[in-house]
Order: structure tokens, then sequence, then C-alpha cells
């Protein structure tokens, strides 16, 4: 009898470890550049992932075990990506989340919808939270793919409507942007709502991306060019550098930025000539009143400063899947990533600055958009300055978003 009863015991405890290994972990991939010119992106993508999952970890994780994080340095570069997100295959991640760069987006989009169509049971997800080319909920729309951030018409639309209620748009107005597929969607977009907002486009520059030294033989020629408002989508090195060459020429042009105005260095690079500078943001403290300052605060507490420019969309990128995962469940089993792609779908948050949904046709999320202006009375400054961004107009998601792509023609698996 007690040999069986040991018997027993010994296959009572093979079942539960077999049990236990079968709680598969939710492991998170990110391919960020995390060297580089752009590293300050890939650290803030890092950051604010890890604000989120430490949270969920502390309630328990998801499907039995701690969600895992994996960083993949993809060197600011598509190859580079491309040898990453074959790495975050081969050590099981489920999702990957990356943001920095259209180019380098094209390239992780691509290579997770191939992988998903020749390893059915095996998909990934990819999180897009940063990436802004129209083409990637368009032509290159598909299932896996989902967009937490906005697009260049999305952008320039708000900034537009904001600088015209306010007086600060004028009718003269230069574009400079980087030569790649976002850059030229920002130039595209200025260009069409000339006429919506009563502007005309008095000269367009594309340069090359994060290898221009001195923005000064650009700035000469927008002083030249003599614009009411230059409207760009720069961003990263190239952001700071035009910043510091505008101080320097001190050009007193009003700028109107798609993104980044918020990225560290930028306020202190342009000193006093960021007076009046207007952003098309995705979050502001400052607006979100008493529900974004306890955000704020917790992620200053968290990370050591407020958060911004990547890092809130970031967060709610996290917070949208943490809300999703609730919404499935495998039983300490396998993950499935379809289903997780479904419950996505279906799922809707609510920010400080207002709710997120996703449109199922193809994958844009609906965000709120706050356009800022950079103020001396603003609440939170910026950069150590005096300076920071005052709320101006917030669009909801629903009259934020822009139509749907004819050329996104999305195929979903069974459910």
């Amino acid at each position: 009898m007690r040999r069986l009863a040991m018997i027993g015991m010994l296959v009572g405890g093979v079942l539960f470890v077999a049990g236990f290994v079968q709680a598969e972990p939710l492991r998170i991939g990110i391919v960020e550049s995390l060297s580089g010119p752009q590293t300050l992106v890939g650290k803030q993508t890092v950051t604010a992932v890890q604000f989120v999952v430490e949270k969920v970890n502390a309630q328990g994780g998801f499907n039995g075990s701690l969600i895992e994080i994996k960083e993949y340095d993809n060197q600011g570069g598509t190859s580079g990506a491309a040898d990453k997100v074959k790495a975050a295959i081969a050590d099981g991640v489920q999702i990957v989340v990356q943001g920095a760069s259209s180019a380098i987006a094209s390239q992780v989009t691509e290579d997770i919808r191939k992988h998903n169509l020749r390893n059915p049971g095996k998909e990934l997800i990819y999180l897009n939270v940063g990436a802004e080319a129209l083409v990637l909920c368009g032509e290159k729309c598909h299932f896996h793919h989902f967009r937490f951030n906005p697009n260049a018409d999305i952008r320039v639309n708000a900034l537009a409507a904001a600088m015209k209620e306010t007086g600060d748009l004028g009718t003269r107005v230069y574009s400079i942007n980087q030569n790649y597929a976002w850059g030229q969607d920002m130039e595209n977009a200025i260009v069409k709502f000339a006429p919506l907002y009563g502007y005309t486009v008095i000269g367009k520059v594309l340069h090359d991306v994060n290898r221009i030294q001195d923005f000064s033989p650009y700035v000469a020629k927008i002083k030249a060019a003599n614009p009411d408002s230059v409207i760009t989508g720069n961003w990263s090195n190239d952001l700071l550098l035009l910043m510091k060459a505008t101080s320097e020429a001190g050009l007193k042009v009003r700028f109107g930025m798609s993104v980044a105005l918020d990225s560290p260095g930028n306020i202190a690079n342009a000193g006093e000539t960021a007076m009046g500078h207007y952003l098309s943001s995705t979050f502001s403290i400052e607006a979100g009143g008493e529900a974004g300052a306890r955000y704020a605060e917790d992620f200053k507490k968290f990370s050591g400063h407020y958060p911004a420019y990547f890092e809130p969309v970031v967060t709610h990128a996290i917070q949208f899947l943490a809300a999703a995962l609730k919404k499935v469940n495998f039983n300490k089993g396998k993950i499935n990533a379809n289903q997780i792609a479904f419950a996505l779908e279906e799922t809707s948050i609510e920010t400080s600055n207002g709710s997120i949904s996703m449109r199922k046709e193809d994958h844009q999320a609906l965000i709120p958009i706050v356009v800022c202006k950079v103020t001396h009375d603003a609440k939170y400054k910026l950069d150590g300055t005096d300076m920071g961004l005052k709320p101006i107009k917030v669009i909801r998601g629903p009259q934020a978003i822009s139509p749907l792509q004819d050329s996104c023609k999305m195929q979903r698996p069974n459910r």
C-alpha cells in the first residue's frame, strides 16, 4: 500500500510539473533602435513598456506566468530589424513592439506578415507605437498589425485647424520634412490641406534622414522665403538640429510640428525662438486634468521624469493590450495570437485625454489629438526652461481619425 501511495504521489507530482510547464508566458519583444542617433526613442519605448508590464505582473501577470520583456537592438536600420525579428521569433516572442521610423516599421510588418502566413498557429502580433506612414494602414495593412499612433493626415489636419483658429497659421506656409515615407506623407498632407485652411505652400524641402549635421543652409532658405509659419514632421536628431539652427540664426518664424517637439532637448535647443511653436500631440498632461497629473506623477515615480514624446503612446498601447488580455483565457496553455488580435479589435480604454478604440477595417487606433502651444504659462515646463506646452485644442478620436484607405485589403483568419 505504501508503495502504491508513493507511486500515486510521484505520478501526481509529474502531472503537476507537466501542468506547470504548459503555462506559456507571454513574451513582448521590443525591436527598437537602442543604439545610434535614434537611441532616445528606443529607450523611451522600453521604459514605457516596463512601466505598464510591472503593474500587470504585480497583479499576477497573464496565463499563469509573469509577462516577459525582451529587448532587441535593430541598430536604426531595416537589415538590423529583420535580423532581430528572426531572433524574437526564435525566442518565442508573441508580441513585437516597435515605432521609431516608418522605414523600419515597413520591414518589421512585412517580416511578421510573411512569418504568420508560413507558420499558422505560431503567429506574432505587431504593436506599432510610432511609425506613421500611411501605407502601414493602407497597402501594407494586415490582421496582425495594430497602430496606436496617428498618421500625417490626422496630425496636419489637427495642427492646421488649431493654428487657423488662433490666427497663427497665416497664409504662407513652408514645408520641411525628411525624405522617406513619413516625410513624404507630411509634405503631401501640408499641400492637401492648403485649400481647406486658406494657405499657400510657398516652399517644400525633403532632406536626408539623420544625416544632416548642419541645418543652417535650410534655415537660410526658410528665412529667405519669408513664410508666416513652417510645418514639419521632423523628429529625433533632425528636429534637434533644426531647432538648434533656428535658434542660432535668430529665426522668429512660428513652427507647427506634427511630432517630437516634446522630445527632450528640443525646447532647450530652440531657446526663446520656441515661443509660440505648436505641436500636434497624442497626449498632454495638462489637458488631462487631475487624471493626467496622476498618470504623470506615477510615471515620474517609476522613471524619474514626466512622460513625453513616445512614452504616452507606448503606455496607452500596452494598457490597451492588458485590457485585451482580460478578454481571453488560455487556461495556462499555449497562447493563441489570433485570439489576442480579435480581442484587441474589440477593446477600448479610457485615458486622461479621452477614449482609445481600434478601427477593425485597418487596425488604426482612434486616439485623441491634443494641439499644444509653447508658452511661459504652461503648467509643466520642459528641458529645465520656463517654457512648456499649453493645450489649445483637444480633438477626440472619432473626429480626428482620417478616412479608411481603399488600398487596405485585410485578410482575416477564421475565428
